[in-house]
């Protein structure tokens, strides 16, 4: 069967409200539906009437029609059913069946509709499914509301007792001060009284309150401890969620026993490269150079690369006015990615590339100097294309679900590109909601992000002299959506340059001895992905 749409329509066929569950105009279901009174025939019990092109399946409704339109080769007995569970709806939802009544509750009925039928096909639903489903009712958010009206009741408690307290001392004060002088208030004065014994708040014997507590606090402590009444909890919402469960949901770290999620929540995260990380510092000398590359990657889980740009940049700082009419000569590319896709930019002082000559960075007015003590950004270069050899990094993750609703993931990495060692390196690695891995073997270590609720694998180091250039991770999760474990993100810092762009030498305009100078090269990434 193929509903084409399921309308609420006036004795005269105007529409009130219309679920179109296929691809219609507004025109072409208004057209229907106004020609849809004229072909109902006198003095018959049928429920169905035909066109030339679709059918419509209706019952009365008061003083409205609901019908579903169909084409013809649909299964009329299917129909009739899904019909009456269309009018079970409305009967349910709708105190009357009245154009009035029915445009009030339009939006919950054209919910109710898509849950019935999708894409023109009924779904296999009964009138108490849809029921539940359009209420949205949530068996966490009933846990969370039971939860917080027993803290507020207990809070209610509290704060009675604490008022009930400060009554008694307060009517005790009373006395003291009218029945006789100060002794009393020590005690054992003339009137009899003796002093009530002072509220003590009880310490809680945890290694954190040690640890917060003042040294140089006095020894004798205020009547009343804290900050006076609060309510609510101090308690984070992962406390919370422990509390509520008994403190039996259980996370893992690279341990290879579980341990609870409460002494995980203080452990950090593994955190993402920010500024140079471990990336070794590059001592200036006079002549400066700065070589910074930018990639942004995505790609394809199966193979091949969506998109990829590395936009970089060249700044000349010069210390010395003696230093400062030079000419500098890059080193001639040994990659693809450094020849004819590469696109550069110059300064407007800088002088182009000559075609088949070095590649030599200068004045166009050998005249002039470089200017002395400030950065100059003097080249520009950028690469856009899909080459998977240009790839620097490659990423494999393989999701193998199992029939017990669990799911292995191997995932791995290979440098691709020798020419650069990446630092820092952080593979961010999504996991279905709700579930928590179990590692069985890794190089590298990793760590649980519970922001993102992924798993954060980290390699300090990835370069082609050591046996850091490949690694991978095989962890187990329960879920078998393999989608759940996309996109990966990769972050790290890099030295060198992708696009092969290297200081070859450094010459002074005059001849005279070329000058000390220092590279300091390196690359980030702007986005590093999986999809």
């Amino acid at each position: 069967m193929v509903v084409l749409a399921a309308s609420i329509c006036t004795k005269g066929g105007k529409a009130v409200i219309s679920r179109q569950f296929r691809d219609m105009s507004r025109t072409r279901i208004e057209s229907l539906l106004a020609s849809f009174p004229k072909l109902i025939p006198t003095n018959t019990q049928h429920t169905s009437v035909e066109t030339a092109e679709v059918r419509y399946v209706y019952q009365p409704l008061e003083d409205l029609y609901i019908l579903l339109i169909t084409n013809k080769a649909s299964n009329i007995l299917q129909d009739i059913d899904t019909l009456h569970l269309f009018a079970r709806v409305v009967s349910d939802m709708c105190r009357s069946a009245d154009e009035r009544e029915i445009s009030k509750n339009a939006f919950e009925l054209l919910g109710a509709f898509d849950e019935i039928v999708s894409l023109g096909y009924r779904e296999n639903v009964n009138l108490m499914q849809v029921r539940s489903v359009l209420e949205m009712e949530s068996h966490e958010e009933k846990i969370q509301e039971i939860i917080a009206r027993n803290k507020e009741a207990e809070a209610k408690e509290e704060l009675k007792r604490r008022a009930k307290q400060l009554e008694m001392q307060r009517r005790e004060q009373q006395r003291r001060t009218t029945g006789g002088g100060g002794n009393s208030y020590l005690g054992g004065g003339p009137t009899g009284y003796s002093s009530i014994p002072r509220y003590e708040a009880p310490e809680i014997p945890t290694s954190s309150t040690s640890r917060l507590t003042n040294t140089t606090a006095p020894a004798r402590s205020p009547a009343f401890k804290g900050s006076g009444m609060k309510l609510g909890s101090k308690k984070t919402k992962q406390a919370e969620l422990l509390d509520a469960l008994g403190g039996d949901v259980l996370d893992y770290t690279n341990n290879s026993e579980p341990v609870p999620l409460a002494s995980v929540v203080h452990n950090p995260p593994v955190q993402k490269v920010s500024g140079r990380g471990s990336l070794p510092e590059v001592e200036a000398e006079s002549v400066h150079i700065i070589i910074k590359e930018a990639i942004s990657l995505s790609l394809l889980r199966d193979g091949g690369v969506q998109s990829m740009e590395i936009k970089g940049d060249m700044n000349l700082q010069v210390t010395d006015p003696a230093n400062a009419h030079l000419r500098i000569t890059l080193a001639t590319p040994d990659s693809e990615l450094g020849g004819a896709g590469l696109q550069f930019k110059q300064h407007p002082n800088v002088a182009k590339f000559v075609p088949g000559q070095p590649r030599v960075v200068a004045l166009k007015d050998s005249s002039r100097a470089f200017p002395v003590g400030q950065s100059l950004a003097v080249l520009k270069w950028r690469y856009a294309g899909t080459d998977e050899s240009n790839v620097p990094l490659s990423i494999n993750c393989w999701p193998s679900p199992s029939n017990d609703g669990t799911c292995e993931v191997s995932i791995e990495y290979e440098l691709e590109n020798g020419h650069i060692t990446l630092y820092d390196v952080v593979i961010s690695i999504p996991l279905p909601d709700g579930s928590y891995p179990t590692v069985s073997s890794h190089s590298g270590d990793w760590s649980l992000d519970p922001s993102s609720h992924s798993l954060a694998w980290s390699i300090p180091v990835v370069s082609a002299s050591n046996e850091s250039k490949t690694g991978s991770l095989i962890f187990n999760v329960g879920g078998v959506d393999v989608g759940a474990f996309f996109p990966v993100e990769v972050s790290f810092i890099a030295q060198g340059s992708l696009a092969g762009v290297a200081v070859a030498s450094i010459d002074k305009i005059n001849g005279d001895e070329a000058p000390e100078y220092s590279v300091d090269a390196f690359i980030t990434a702007d986005e590093y992905l999986v999809v």
